[in-house]
């Protein structure tokens, strides 16, 4: 059996809710763009500290990959990120049934976010 591939996802606690209610999380990145940015726990602070530094009300979404009945493909994130990194990005509505674990994601006292791991 292949290693359970492990994502995660940003959101609120109240999108989460939300999510719950309807079956899938919808971002707006999937009408915007046409998918829903995923991270690796290694790279998830990346973007952190970009969009949300600072946010104190944030939850991790831990996404088993096995579970996803749309494609992930791995590009490039934005100028600035390392050399050479690129990103999970889920071609599709993240189903709630897999998500496997949420947990809160808080900044340091210095409201920078570190890697979860």
């Amino acid at each position: 059996m292949p290693p359970e591939i492990h994502f995660v996802h940003l959101c609120t606690a109240p999108e989460w809710a939300t999510a719950q209610q309807l079956g899938a999380h919808r971002p707006p990145s999937l009408a915007d763009v046409g998918f829903v940015h995923l991270s690796t726990p290694q790279q998830v602070h990346l973007p952190a500290n970009r969009l949300y530094a600072g946010r104190t009300d944030l939850v991790l979404l831990h996404v088993d990959g096995a579970r996803l009945g749309s494609p992930v493909r791995w590009e490039p994130g934005v100028p600035g990120d390392p050399d050479g990194m690129v990103f999970p990005h889920l071609f599709g509505e993240l189903p709630v049934d897999a998500v496997i674990r949420v947990t809160p994601y808080r900044p340091g006292a210095d409201g920078v976010f570190a890697p979860p791991i």
